[in-house]
Parts: structure tokens; C-alpha cells; sequence
């Protein structure tokens, strides 16, 4: 009996011996079988277990202005055609002396006019007169209403040199290069992007062109209109002048509006066309050019 048992346990023990020993050659080889972790790439910064990775992706740039602003100033809401009867309002020649102001700018016959806000027409039709059969007033408006108004104005008066285009923010509807004199009476403040808006009209303009801007004062606090719908001098030239237009002089004897005057530059390989526009227009530091 005594050799029963020990032979036994002997076998026993070899038996466990021979499990022990294949569970640690299985466990060598699947070690060996767990690729080495890649080594860092030189200067780059050690990666923590357990650390949540943060995304790279490249944060937005911020607004100049927040929504409804520009360069720090209210951007006035449209006025709508519904209201355009206040457009033609009896006590406007006296307030805002429509001819006057034209007879400031000396718009020969012949010249190519975009009157740029138009309305129903209220200055395209006496722009109309003023460049004569051999010119054209290019009217454009944001709202197909005011086009429809306007053409049926430019019919009632007999108009025939009045061009009604519909434009938008995006699209000035210009010709390139062909415009002899912007006009916006009391509309740039309305205008939703002002820079993308000033480009069109750049590219519009002949080169020595003139773009005109009519602005109630914003530094006259008793002049009776919402201030969103008024501007400085300065501001007027500190948003107009960085998109390539520069400026000429502003005419101060309306009671309640500046006439802004700004050109385009002639380029020095260009020069400028001999067109109607140049004559007789008087340049000097306190005349339009």
C-alpha cells in the first residue's frame, strides 16, 4: 500500500507540473502576440491613459458686430413700399430740396445715373430730366413692389429713360464700369451688407465716377428722425472710405441732410473715359469733382 500511494502522488504532482507549465507557455505567447505601444514622434507631448483627448478643430472667428449692426451702428430696417405714399409727401421739397441738391452735383445730359434705392421713384424721375433723352437712370430697388410703382410713375410722367432693375444685397444689377454718379438718398443706412453693397457699386462706376451719399445728420440731435435712420460725417467716411472710394467733400446747406461725395480713384494704368460727367463739374476742396 505504501508504494500504491507513493507512486500516486507522484504522478500527481507530475500532472500539475505539466498543467502549470502549458498555462505559462500559452500566456508567453499571447504577450508576444500584443504589438509594442508606438514611440511618441519627437516633441510631441506624451499621452496620458485615462485622459479625455480634446479636438483640434479651429474655433470660428468671432463677429466684428453682433446681428443687426455694423461697425457699432443700428442697421435700420427697410422701409416698406407700403409706406411709399410718405415718399411723395407735400412738405418734402421743403425739408430735403430735392433740386437743390441735384443742381449741387451738375449732372450733365448724356450721363449714365444709377439712382440706387429708388423707391417709386421720386428722384429717378427728376434725375431722368436731367440727363435727357441721350441718358439713362438706372432705378434699382430690393422690393419688387417699389419697381412696380416706380414703372408705373416713370409711365404717368411720361418718363422713357428710366431703367427699373431689381437688385439685392448680393447684386447691385449694375453694369460694370458704365456709371457715371451713384446716387442713395437716405438709403445706405438701410443696406443689410454694406461692405459686399459698396463693392458692387465700385465695380459700377467708371473709373473718377462719383458715388453720393444723402444722409440725414446723425451729430444733429433736433433733427425730428429715429436715430438708426440718421449718420456722422464720420461715420459715413469711416465705412465707405476701406472699400476703395475716396472722398471729395460734403455740402452742408441742406436743413436736414450732409451730401456726402466720394470717387473712384483712377488707377494709374487707367485713365479716365471722356465722358459728360468730367465737364463742368468745378473740382475744388469744397466742390464735387
Amino acid at each position: 500500500m505504501p508504494r500504491v500511494r507513493a507512486g500516486f502522488a507522484t504522478r500527481f504532482v507530475a500532472l500539475i507540473l505539466a498543467v502549470l507549465l502549458a498555462s505559462a507557455g500559452e500566456l508567453s505567447a499571447q504577450q508576444a502576440d500584443v504589438p509594442a505601444p508606438a514611440k511618441p514622434k519627437p516633441g510631441a507631448a506624451p499621452e496620458h491613459s485615462g485622459t479625455k483627448k480634446t479636438r483640434t478643430t479651429p474655433r470660428p472667428k468671432a463677429r466684428r458686430d453682433r446681428p443687426g449692426f455694423y461697425m457699432g451702428r443700428p442697421i435700420a430696417d427697410v422701409m416698406s413700399w407700403q409706406g411709399a405714399d410718405w415718399l411723395f409727401r407735400e412738405t418734402r421739397v421743403d425739408e430735403e430740396q430735392p433740386e437743390a441738391m441735384l443742381d449741387a452735383l451738375k449732372i450733365p445730359p448724356g450721363a449714365t445715373v444709377a439712382d440706387v434705392g429708388a423707391g417709386a421713384g421720386y428722384h429717378s424721375l427728376r434725375l431722368a430730366r436731367r440727363v435727357g433723352p441721350g441718358g439713362t437712370v438706372l432705378a434699382t430697388d430690393v422690393q419688387p413692389e417699389m419697381i412696380q410703382l416706380l414703372k408705373q410713375n416713370a409711365q404717368a410722367a411720361r418718363v422713357y429713360n428710366i431703367k427699373p432693375l431689381l437688385c439685392s444685397s448680393k447684386n447691385s444689377m449694375l453694369p460694370d464700369g458704365k456709371v457715371d454718379l451713384i446716387l442713395m438718398v437716405d438709403v445706405y443706412h438701410e443696406c443689410t451688407d454694406p461692405e459686399t453693397t459698396l463693392r458692387g457699386l465700385r465695380k459700377a462706376l467708371r473709373p473718377g465716377g462719383r458715388l453720393v451719399l444723402v444722409e440725414f445728420r446723425g451729430e444733429a440731435p433736433e433733427v425730428p428722425i429715429k436715430p438708426e435712420h440718421k449718420m456722422t460725417l464720420k461715420q459715413v467716411r469711416r465705412e465707405v472710405e476701406p472699400q476703395g472710394f475716396a472722398f471729395v467733400t460734403s455740402l452742408e446747406f441742406l436743413p436736414w441732410q450732409h451730401i456726402i461725395i466720394f470717387d473712384k480713384p483712377v488707377d494709374k494704368e487707367e485713365k479716365t473715359p471722356a465722358t459728360p460727367a468730367t465737364e463742368g463739374t468745378g473740382a475744388s476742396a469744397e466742390q464735387p469733382r
